[in-house]
């Protein structure tokens, strides 16, 4: 800088640091600055600001270096290399100057021998032809001398611009150097503050509002800019109090009931066979109640280590329509969508007690924890599965094993939507269609599944709704992917009219709950809270009756909670643990191992006969690259002949219908209003009969 103010610090060789929560140190020689902040997140905003004017200050710095051209290169060896590369290029052109003069020597001669052969008396014809040999000669010899002059204005070039090419990979190279030690300290700050936060007592009570990066919890988070405010989520505090009730006035029977309590005589009354209580026999008798008849595979090849470069791939998307650019399988794990849809019945057998329950609220408890159950497998599970293809199933037949079978299709490609219908001979059946709809918000992806889904109970008519909540896959850019889940589910019972609020809290840095928290109450027609749940959505779910509710004192935003005493909480659903190597299984459960197992007589158009899929779980990803190519060129020449059918028919005004699910039809649904794919039979006795003929050749 020409011309600076007094006490001006030069940013661009500035060294900025951290002394505690709040202080900070910037220092330039032999001046230094201490600077405070009112609160440690104020800190990290000023730290973050000031590194990035350092950044852009180096930079310019940089640029004006770059056009004066006086200053000479960074080190010696960067010198050095330049010189060596340099002297190559002289010894190549020698080389090619030698090679020059030899053509011209040796073409020099053949002219000569040309010209004595057209002196001497020979046949007309015989004149024409040398004439000609001796013209390409000599454009022989033009053309060579033109590709010498080439390579030395390539030197020329070359010596000219080398001290700017020097200049910008230099810059390159600090440039890389600065990000990686931003990104190390900030995740040192990080992690420094996340600690002071947990460990201070009343320190996120006493934060207020502050403006951030510090995600809201307040539902899903609008789109992010410097203006925009955030809450800790501390302060999004709950909407109710769980107290368990003291054992001394609550009788336990010898069947494990509760005695009366407020003068209602409401037992604890789920049958153990029913209900299991939170020790582990209770988890083991359920883990043996799943072992299959039939022996199944228990390993996949493991994933190979292969190196992915994302620039590479992704500046060769720019200009390009999504839906047109080929993703590498890299990204991916060997299952389909479709196969990810039916994982959700991994804890079926919480259905299968649900059906034992006499009492609708009872019912809706494990209906809760089945809705939660179906997020354990993602929290691992950061790879992407496969698009389906359009017309593309997949089947799961346990009905003699576990007793149910399970049938999805893929009904649309654009916007991708999977119809899913389950059918279970101890007395339930579920059918949802779910549309993926996601956005990038540059650090992060949200995946918000839509669509409802039904489960209905056959001998009661109990008939269940909900939906699913928002997955959020973090570090999209930077960092390591992690997977977090957050929204609300509202699962209502049509028929009782019975509901059940989750809250999946989303996690925060200044929460000291424990992560992946989802909590709820299930209440009646009436409005009256029957039992809390309560757990995370990768571990377990419990339940716990309420014997008393009453009000309690007014929350920090005015509005007065609610206070539950309960009895002991009772363990509904807990995770199984993961196989043996499941890290270098893509992290798949037990179930997710068997899904893409061979089968016989399934459909031609099931995901397991998916070639560029199975290839992947094979640890061919090459060749499995090549094969998605093909397949996604495939569909989109289908796709483009069925748009030109669309073109022609209307021009001759007829109606078309475009594409029709093979076993799916739509039809509105009568509790939500919504146009569904409902399942309209004929799969499972096709399979019977094992005639395919209507099935689309889609592989």
């Amino acid at each position: 800088m020409a011309h600076t103010c007094r006490g001006t610090i030069n940013l661009s060789t500035a060294h900025i640091d951290t002394e505690d929560s709040c202080n900070i140190v910037l220092s330039n020689g032999g001046r230094t600055y201490h600077l405070k902040a009112s609160s440690e997140v104020e800190r990290q905003r000023w730290v973050t600001a000031l590194e990035l004017a350092k950044a852009k200050a180096i930079r310019m710095r940089n640029n004006q270096s770059d056009d004066s051209g006086d200053e000479e290169p960074a080190s010696q060896s960067d010198k050095s290399e330049l010189h060596g590369t340099l002297k190559t290029l002289s010894s190549k052109l020698e080389d090619l100057s030698t090679c020059n003069d030899l053509i011209a020597k040796h073409g020099a001669a053949l002219q000569r021998s040309l010209s004595e052969l057209e002196n001497l008396k020979l046949p007309a014809e015989s004149g024409e032809k040398i004439k000609a040999v001796n013209e390409r000669a000599t454009l022989f010899r033009i053309t060579s001398n033109a590709m010498i002059n080439a390579c030395r204005d390539f030197l020329d070039l070359a010596e000219t611009h080398s001290r700017k090419w020097q200049r910008a990979l230099q810059y390159e190279r600090e440039q890389r150097i600065r990000l990686e030690e931003t990104i190390e300290q900030l995740a040192k700050q990080h992690n420094s503050l996340e600690r002071a936060c947990r460990g201070a007592p009343g320190s996120a009570g006493s934060a207020g509002t502050t403006k951030g990066s510090v995600q809201s919890a307040k539902g899903e988070a609008s789109d992010e800019d410097e203006e925009t405010e955030y809450f800790d989520a501390m302060e999004d505090a709950p909407a109710f109090i769980t107290v368990t009730a003291d054992p001394k006035h609550h009788r336990r029977s010898g069947s494990n009931l509760s005695g009366a309590s407020e003068g209602h005589p409401e037992d604890w009354n789920l049958e153990d066979s029913v209900f299991e209580s939170s020790n582990q026999s209770s988890y083991n008798e359920s883990c043996k109640d799943l072992l299959p008849k039939k022996r199944r595979r228990s390993r996949i090849p493991d994933k190979p280590n292969y190196s992915l470069n994302l620039w590479s791939i992704m500046k060769n998307c720019i200009g390009k329509e999504l839906s047109k650019i080929p993703m590498p399988v890299n990204f991916n794990e060997p299952l389909s969508m479709l196969q990810r849809l039916t994982e959700d019945l991994e804890y079926h057998e919480l259905l299968d007690k649900a059906v034992k329950c006499e009492s609708s609220t009872e019912q809706m408890c494990f209906v809760a924890a089945f809705s939660v159950s179906s997020y354990s497998t993602t929290v691992h599970r950061t790879a992407k599965p496969f698009n389906p293809l359009l017309g593309e199933t997949y089947e799961l037949d346990r009905l003699e094993e576990l007793g149910f079978r399970s049938l999805c299709e893929q009904v649309s490609h654009h916007p991708p939507a999977a119809a899913h219908h389950v059918f279970s001979k101890r007395g339930w059946t579920l059918w949802q269609e779910i549309t993926i709809a996601s956005k990038f918000r540059g650090k992060y992806l949200s995946i918000m599944p839509l669509g409802a889904i039904h489960l209905e109970f056959h001998s009661s008519g109990n008939h269940y709704v909900w939906r699913k909540v928002t997955s959020t896959v973090h570090n999209i850019i930077v960092g390591k992917l992690w997977i977090d889940q957050s929204g609300e589910i509202e699962i209502v019972n049509h028929k009782s009219k019975d509901k059940c609020q989750l809250k999946f809290t989303p996690y925060s840095y200044f929460s000291r709950d424990v992560p992946r928290k989802v909590t709820g109450v299930v209440s009646d027609a009436d409005g009256k809270a029957h039992y809390v749940m309560s757990g995370t959505w990768d571990e377990k779910m419990e339940c716990s009756k309420i014997v008393q509710s009453s009000h309690g004192s007014a929350g920090s935003e005015g509005k007065q909670k609610t206070v539950y005493q309960t009895l002991s909480p009772k363990v509904l659903w807990k995770k199984y643990p993961l196989p043996e190597n499941a890290e270098n299984m893509y992290f798949f459960s037990s179930l997710a191992l068997t899904l893409n197992e061979p089968e016989e007589r399934v459909a031609p158009t099931d995901s397991r006969l998916r070639p560029d899929q199975r290839l992947m779980e094979s640890g061919r990803w090459d060749e499995a690259n090549v094969e998605k190519q093909r397949l996604e060129e495939k569909q989109r020449a289908v796709r483009r002949r069925r748009e030109a059918e669309a073109v022609e028919a209307l021009e001759e005004g007829k109606d078309y219908e475009g594409y029709i699910p093979l076993w799916f039809e739509r039809k509105v649904d009568p509790i939500t209003g919504e146009l569904i794919c409902a399942y309209k039979g004929g799969y499972w006795e096709a399979k019977d009969k094992q005639d395919w003929s209507s099935c689309p050749d889609i592989f």
